[in-house]
């Protein structure tokens, strides 16, 4: 559904749909600019690490996905990030062709493609992980010991929640993955 029309005259008009405004609440202004300028400011870091690479926000999402799950399927990753199979195709062979991700066979179904971050491409993923980690443990820290509880709730309720349970799931089996590969 088109979350803007255009009236006869070329003007952009907005519509409205009934469900966002059903409970009446006044625009929480202060969130969504807030969010906006979090989320600059959260990929920025990262953002300059990339470009002196070569590569964008897609490469970085790509990395830190596969680098959270090693030998995770393209349909997998293509399910995640919601893009399409050919921007994923572009980013994907960028990342491999440069020695930052292998790809495998399946061992049952040699159609399968499992990905999975080289040495090069876990540093690099880890040193995008820990500008951002250090940003939001500046905050944390500020905030107190209930601040990364409050924040995950946050987050995890503005997830649609059709896939709130299996995101969570994702994250709760990659945070599993690697607590028992430190053993």
């Amino acid at each position: 559904m088109a979350d803007i029309s255009l009236t006869t005259s070329g003007k952009r008009r907005a519509t409205i749909d009934d469900d966002a405004v059903a409970d009446g609440r006044e625009p929480y202004w202060d969130l969504i600019e807030l969010l906006f300028f979090a989320y600059r400011d959260f990929v920025g870091d990262p953002d300059q690490v990339l470009d002196r690479l070569g590569f964008g926000r897609a490469h970085h999402r790509v990395l830190h996905f596969i680098n959270r799950n090693p030998g995770m399927k393209v349909a997998e990753l293509l399910d995640v990030l919601k893009i399409t199979k050919q921007s994923l195709g572009r980013v994907l062979k960028q990342l491999i062709d440069e020695g930052y991700v292998v790809q495998k066979e399946g061992a049952d179904d040699r159609r399968q493609r499992l990905l999975y971050v080289s040495p090069a491409g876990e540093a690099l993923a880890m040193k995008l992980v820990g500008l951002q980690t250090a940003r939001i443990g500046r905050v944390l820290d500020e905030i107190g010991p209930a601040g990364r509880d409050v924040a995950r709730r946050f987050l995890a309720g503005m997830i649609g929640a059709g896939d709130r349970e299996r995101v969570l799931r994702m994250i709760a089996r990659a945070d599993q993955m690697r607590s028992n590969g430190r053993d």
